[in-house]
């Protein structure tokens, strides 16, 4: 019988993250790209974004659980403050 390969994508580093979204902007600014690959670029770029944005919520959120005095405090939904 064959293994059942996990349907989860591997989990990537938030540094290995951030260096492709750099690779990313900087294909974007260079301006050689098709429209079309420009395109698909932008849109791995911006999942790539929400993905890091969601880690370093939580990464704050252990934070902040880390320095309150309630050890069994559990997580909340984080809302960044907007000005």
């Amino acid at each position: 019988m064959a293994k059942e390969k996990s349907q989860q994508a591997p989990v990537v580093s938030f540094e290995n993250s951030l260096k492709e979204l750099e690779e990313i902007v900087s294909r974007l600014e260079s301006g050689s790209l098709p429209l079309e690959d420009a395109l698909n670029e932008f849109e791995r770029g911006i999942k790539i974004a929400k993905e890091g944005q969601k880690v370093l919520q939580q990464a704050e959120q252990r934070v902040q659980i880390l320095l309150s005095d309630d050890e069994n405090k559990a997580l909340d939904n984080f809302s960044p403050d907007i000005e």
